[in-house]
């Protein structure tokens, strides 16, 4: 079993990574210069895939955010919906979820 302070550090771990690449992904979208259509619409195609993987980036981000919160309240690996303890394993798998397998 991971301790309280080991799942923190691997949460921080991954929130200082997605904001690396939310960092990453402000970059290029900031970067085009691109003059005739043809280049701006396949820089157009790329900038929605880049703003997929940021909503996508920022979701977790908030879910990380909500996990620390319940780890500094003493609540992290429990369920917010029922209350039972959270598995191991789920943890491993899913470390911000703030559900049990049966509730999620």
């Amino acid at each position: 079993m991971k301790s309280d302070a080991v799942r923190k550090a691997e949460l921080e771990a991954r929130q200082a990574d997605l904001n690396a690449r939310l960092a990453e992904i402000d970059r290029e979208l900031d970067s085009h210069d691109a003059k005739d259509w043809e280049e701006m619409a396949t820089e157009r195609e790329g900038d929605e895939v880049l703003e997929d993987l940021g909503l996508s980036a920022q979701s977790e981000l908030r879910m990380i955010d909500a996990a620390l919160g319940r780890l500094a309240e003493g609540e992290y690996g429990f369920c917010t919906k029922c209350g039972s303890r959270i598995s191991e394993e789920r943890l491993d798998l899913v470390p911000a979820t703030p559900f049990c397998r049966d509730c999620a």
